[in-house]
């Protein structure tokens, strides 16, 4: 479903929009999104990007140009995620934080990566499949593993 929300760049691909979940969220130019995809309300994806299938992206999320996000990967907004609070009452969106991250221009994020809050990506970086990210990735680096750690320059 793509709520009316959503404010859409130029000529941005959505394969299979009725197997995507987009709402209160901006999509740069030429962007392509693969089916399985939701992104949330006041999440930016820039332009030039490619966001694979089964991917989720969560408010707070800024994506710069001509990032590559491949399948499965997700982001994460809240440092202490909890149902309820300790009256045990359900939280509501008012009950928590959204802590932000930035994947900056160029990186590319492999596979099944988990994105923790409050991270930058940096430009032209690298994560491989599967890493999970939980702290700051240099400019034009690669990390890899679980914690994400940095296994070569790309320069």
């Amino acid at each position: 479903m793509i709520k009316n929300d959503v404010r859409l760049g130029k000529d941005v691909q959505i394969f299979q929009p009725d197997l995507v979940n987009l709402y209160g969220c901006e999509i740069g130019d030429g962007t392509k999104i693969g089916a399985f995809v939701e992104i949330q309300k006041k999440a930016k994806v820039g332009r030039n990007c490619k966001i694979s299938s089964h991917t989720f992206i969560c408010e707070g999320v800024t994506i710069e140009d001509d990032c590559f996000i491949g399948h499965n990967v997700t982001f994460i907004n809240d440092k202490y995620p909890r149902a309820v609070n300790t009256d045990r009452s359900l939280k509501t969106e008012k009950d928590w934080q959204c802590t932000d991250s930035v994947v900056k221009r160029g990186a590319a994020i492999g596979s099944g990566a988990t994105i923790m809050c409050g991270v930058t990506i940096g430009e032209n970086s690298m994560v491989g499949a599967g890493a999970v990210v939980v702290r700051d990735v240099p400019a034009d680096m690669v990390v890899a593993g679980n914690p994400a750690k940095v296994v070569k320059s790309l320069k």
